[in-house]
């Protein structure tokens, strides 16, 4: 992308980092990003899951809640179990709509007495709104702009962090604690979105080139762009807003009962609640499912799924190579009774029917640290 091309769009503390890289740079959620690095997006890949990657994820928004009245302002906003957070803990949920749409999906870390969230880079502007519209009581809700948050994934991730914050090997997978780099504050959490060990930096803005060039240095370290970011995840069987998960979708049908607690399933209060209650017991109508197709070719976004009648049965919602599976892997939504493992699928590629098959996520094992 010229730099004329990239004029218009933000730029993350990162972006000279990125260009002196030799990244190619792309327009995403209104950032300039790299979507990859001379090395290419299989190298990038492949290097995450057998060492270790380096991520730029600034674009995503990073906000604080605090206030006597937090933690049930958020329970009003999210069907996650908030409340039962210890400090440095961390929960996975969504902002749901009043009909059980997911508006966005987040992380939220328990923390120096108040509420840590990350959100979506596309959805942070619209996650401001909808807080400030519909917090209530004693809370107050603070945009963290200041700050630019970076990736460590892969199985060296650990051993590459833990030289410049030892103290970060206590953490277990979805935990989080205050270090310090260098002099400097760092927020460190042992979570990422690649299905590997790896933790995420929040760091000062204006300090986190210089921990970047720190980490790129690191024998085992190359840096990633989003293009692999995305083959990662996929395999690892994660959604994308916007693409697996939107307001058309519930938590349940989505496959993210899991992240609904025992508590919030029977006293509901969020927004949605009666749909997602009712689909918790009896069952939603489509699930998201993993999707093995036959040969080589991808099967990308919006292809048509198809049952042994040849009648359409969902559709793919993400796609594309899977380097660590070594063939084509997909997710997608099926009607409910079509989704169990195992399936014969057809999909339609170029209005020809292909098969494929029905199979259980995700494609590659997740490799999170659990002490």
């Amino acid at each position: 992308m010229s730099d004329d091309a990239v004029a218009d769009l933000a730029r993350t503390p990162l972006y000279d980092e990125h260009r002196a890289l030799g990244a190619t740079l792309v327009g995403f959620a209104g950032y300039a990003m790299p979507v990859r690095y001379p090395a290419g997006i299989m190298a990038e890949h492949t290097h995450a899951r057998t060492a270790a990657g380096l991520f730029d994820v600034s674009h995503m928004g990073q906000m604080r809640l605090t206030g006597a009245d937090a933690v049930a302002a958020l329970e009003r906003l999210v069907p996650g179990d908030i409340a039962g957070l210890a400090s440095g803990s961390m929960r996975y949920t969504q902002f749901t709509s009043d009909d059980g749409g997911i508006l966005d999906d987040l992380i939220v870390t328990r923390i120096d007495g108040g509420l840590l969230l990350v959100v979506n880079a596309a959805c942070k502007e619209a996650d401001l709104r909808h807080l400030n519209e519909r917090l209530e009581g004693d809370v107050a809700l603070e945009e963290l702009a200041e700050r630019a948050l970076i990736a460590l994934q892969g199985p060296k991730a650990a051993a590459v962090l833990g030289r410049h914050a030892p103290a970060c090997a206590k953490l277990g997978f979805m935990t989080a604690g205050r270090f310090t780099i260098g002099g400097t504050d760092a927020l460190i959490s042992r979570s990422g979105y690649t299905g590997e060990d790896g933790f995420e930096i929040s760091l000062p803005a204006d300090e986190t080139a210089a921990f970047w060039r720190q980490l790129a240095a690191e024998p085992e370290v190359e840096p990633v762009g989003l293009g692999a970011r995305d083959s990662l995840r996929l395999e690892a069987g994660l959604c994308l807003y916007g693409h697996d998960i939107d307001e058309t979708t519930s938590p349940v049908e989505a496959g993210l009962a899991w992240s609904i607690g025992k508590r919030r399933r029977a006293e509901g209060g969020f927004p949605g609640a009666e749909r997602i209650r009712r689909e918790l017991a009896d069952g939603p109508r489509r699930r998201r499912v993993g999707i093995r197709p036959d040969g080589r070719a991808p099967a990308r976004e919006g292809t048509s799924v198809l049952d042994a009648e040849g009648t359409t049965i969902g559709a793919v919602t993400s796609g594309g190579f899977g380097p660590t599976v070594g063939g084509p892997v997909a997710m997608g939504y099926v009607a409910a009774e079509a989704a169990e493992a195992g399936r014969p699928v057809s999909l339609l590629v170029r209005d020809k029917p292909r098969p494929a098959t029905i199979v259980k996520l995700p494609f590659v094992p997740h490799s999170y640290h659990r002490p």
